[in-house]
């Protein structure tokens, strides 16, 4: 049976005699960890058929015992059911109520298995041993002495976190996060909740500042309060940043602040807003600076100074190159081309020449250019100069990628500056810089403003580094827009490589991908039973659900059939989350096709989302304890529900995380165009229609094609296409970087 959302604004008959009943909760049939709101199936002793019961639990499991005040009604649909006001959760009575408790997951280190083997030897007794003789667990066959320590320590945990979730759950905080809460501030969870309830925003991933200023309010914090207005204007910036900017002008933070704060008792004045912008400046929690069209720019002042020192960095390197010996380098370049059997175009050979000599410079250019072979030479010509390289890029797909086409070792950028998970910070830095004396990063359109910064002061004074990126993708994630703020402020030595390679040209994804970027409608053609093409347009409809069935359509039939597998060749790519084409329900319709449930396959369901063993999952924020960050991508190959621990392997590494985590990971079977930049993939699905106006851009179905290495299928309206080709609005970041290095390198000239 499920339970719609709404059911509660459905015409219900009440009799509103408050009564109270106890049984033991047989199942979960529906539960809202936003809310808390649930509907579960009830086992009364006086009665032989289970009863519904509907409200909202700080905390509910399979196997508890409650004893539950409310009154009955009448559900037109659903039928009779016991409205639960108030509850309170006893003891389990009976053998079964004890198992089903203890195997419910609740406790970390018990599963099924275990609780059954325990209440087999203990009896009635058992919570009371667990709860004043653990060590007794000995007794029971496979508890060793570590797993009763463990027992032992989430008991404990599960006891402060109800008081925690019980206070959390009656200000609007998820049974999940809760536990999160907990997890972060131990048995401090409510003094922290309590003294700076707009932290919980900062500290804990997936508590926005919404629920953050529900808990504020109902603490008794005013609307009106500069305490609040300041962890708003924090807020607004962090949103900004998520879209990529590194300021906003004082004007639109002032705006935004105003509609974020804006309640029904309570109007926000912009006069008062730029007084506490005042203060936040004069107390360094903000920084402003006046920009050439004598604006204000506010900026938290951690990406001010990254900014400002990104700028000063680059700009020392760029005063001081090394002296050239062009001559030398063309001879070994004639050399290395009649060795090699090959030939350097002259863009090519430019950008040879001009990595002989420069501490800084970028190499850009869309797909079939030639940047790989550039790159590979580049190194070759580096060793010959007895230089020491490192070579890496911002993610692990693309730094093995990196490895494999220069045929060096290749790392991530946080594995080659060491990151120090117990620090958050990179050991190589300007006092400790890296030893190599050249350095190589590739996909650099994914390199945000911290990044970037971390890795050129990293870079030792008199080493080189080369940036080799494609300026036309979407830019990077994080904040910033690093590779075309160098590449425009015409400070940085850059080659373009703009001559497509006969190999090259043979590929209709890359002449494709180099139309678009022209602005020319591309030449795909349409899909048929025996494709001819590596780069194809399926209608698919006009409407998305018809895109729905065209793409489990291919993933069923023509994909195997040309000889991929779904589960490791295929990538959906979406320009959205939401909708029928969006990445969150084709993960659903993929997941059904591609790995669908058995019984050899472990699940559990979380925030809604089915996790099962075979999954394909994604990372969704930089989690530094785990070295595991954004955009990161593994299988699930493990579910231990004694552990309640998913072990999901990343490139050969197992990652582990605990149930309460799971909120930082989602199913990858279709992930957004922006989430996939990095990677490559033997067959790509776009789903472009123009429910997705607007984010269609010719950046964004540019940087979803060329993430296709054999095969890219384009599903949709044709109008779609053309709206991409057409829109050039990808959207402005605030960003001062070109400037500031304009302003920098022209003032020492």
């Amino acid at each position: 049976m499920t339970i719609p959302l709404n059911q509660t604004h459905q015409q219900v008959n009440i009799t509103h005699s408050h009564e109270s009943i106890t049984g033991v909760v047989e199942r979960l049939t529906y539960y809202s960890e936003e809310s808390g709101y649930t509907v579960a199936r009830l086992q009364r002793s006086s009665a032989s058929e289970l009863t519904t019961i509907t409200g909202s639990f700080a905390d509910i499991q399979p196997g508890q015992t409650l004893q539950l005040t409310g009154f009955w009604r009448e559900h037109p649909q659903y039928g009779l059911q016991f409205q639960v006001v108030d509850y309170k959760q006893t003891k389990p009575a009976t053998l079964t109520g004890i198992e089903k408790y203890l195997g419910s997951g609740l406790i970390k280190g018990v599963g099924p298995v275990t609780a059954k083997r325990i209440v087999a030897h203990f009896g009635l007794e058992t919570l009371d041993i667990i709860e004043n003789q653990i060590n007794r667990l000995a007794e029971v066959n496979g508890i060793a002495k570590k797993r009763i320590a463990m027992i032992q320590k989430a008991w404990n945990e599960q006891k402060a976190i109800k008081s925690v979730m019980v206070f959390l759950q009656s200000h609007g905080v998820s049974t999940t996060y809760a536990v999160k809460i907990y997890k972060q501030y131990g048995d401090l969870a409510i003094n922290k909740v309590n003294s700076n309830p707009y932290q919980l925003a900062t500290d804990i991933y997936g508590i926005g500042f919404m629920t953050a200023d529900k808990i504020a309010r109902n603490l008794g914090v005013p609307p009106d309060s500069e305490f609040r207005y300041r962890a708003g204007m924090t807020h607004v910036l962090s949103e900004a940043a998520e879209d990529g900017h590194c300021y906003l002008p004082q004007p639109e933070l002032i705006e935004c602040v105003a509609s974020l704060l804006k309640t029904e008792s309570h109007q926000p004045q912009p006069n008062f807003i730029a007084q506490i912008i005042q203060k936040m400046t004069l107390a360094d929690e903000l920084v402003r600076e006046c920009g050439v069209d004598k604006i204000l720019y506010c900026y938290k002042p951690t990406f001010f100074h990254t900014e400002q020192n990104l700028a000063q960095l680059v700009c020392d390197r760029l005063t001081s190159p090394i002296n050239p010996d062009i001559p030398r380098v063309r001879t070994w370049l004639e050399r290395f081309s009649i060795s090699r059997k090959v030939s350097l175009s002259p863009e090519q050979q430019q950008a040879v020449e001009t990595a002989a000599y420069s501490k800084v410079m970028v190499i850009t250019g869309g797909p079939g250019v030639g940047k790989t072979f550039c790159t590979r030479t580049i190194v070759e010509l580096w060793k010959a100069m007895g230089k020491s390289i490192a070579l890496a890029a911002p993610t692990g797909r693309a730094a093995q990628r990196l490895g494999e086409m220069t045929g060096e070792d290749a790392k991530t950028i946080h594995r080659l500056l060491e990151f120090d998970p117990k620090t958050r910070s990179f050991k190589r830095d300007k006092n400790n810089p890296l030893p190599q004396k050249a350095v190589i990063v590739d996909e650099a359109s994914m390199l945000d403003l911290f990044l970037a910064y971390s890795l050129v002061q990293a870079v030792g004074e008199n080493a080189q580094l080369l940036l080799v990126g494609d300026i036309d993708q979407l830019p990077s994630v994080g904040a910033g827009n690093v590779l075309a703020d160098l590449i425009n402020s015409g400070k940085v030595p850059v080659v373009r490589l703009t001559q497509v390679f006969r190999q090259a040209a043979t590929s209709k994804i890359i002449t494709a991908a180099h139309q678009i970027n022209r602005g020319q409608y591309p030449n795909i053609e349409s899909i048929s039973d025996i494709p001819q093409s590596d780069c194809l347009w399926h209608g698919g409809g006009f409407q998305p659900e018809h895109g729905v069935q065209a793409i489990s359509e291919l993933i069923a039939d023509l994909i195997p059939k040309l000889g991929f597998y779904p589960a490791i060749d295929v990538q959906v790519l979406c320009p959205m989350t939401r909708g029928l084409v969006g990445t969150r329900n084709l993960n659903n319709v993929l997941q059904q096709l591609i790995n669908p449930p058995s019984p050899q396959k472990i699940e559990i369901t979380r925030g809604g989302t089915i996790f099962r063993v075979g999954d394909r999952v994604i990372q969704l924020t930089n989690d530094y304890q785990r070295e595991v960050f954004n955009g990161d991508v593994g299988f699930i190959t493990t579910i231990d529900t004694e552990e309640q621990e998913v072990v999901v392997q990343y490139q050969e590494r197992d990652v582990i995380y605990d149930y309460a985590d799971l909120n930082e990971i989602a199913l990858a079977w279709s992930v957004s165009i922006h989430k996939s930049q990095g990677s490559e993939y033997s067959v790509v699905i776009l789903p472009l229609y123009t429910q997705h106006y607007m984010m269609l851009t010719r950046n964004l179905l540019y940087t979803g094609l060329t993430r296709a290495k054999k095969l890219a299928l384009i599903i949709g309206s044709k109008k779609a296409i053309q709206m991409c080709v057409r829109s050039t609005k990808s959207q402005e970041r605030y960003t001062q970087l070109q400037q500031r290095l304009v302003r920098l390198c022209t003032s020492r000239n």
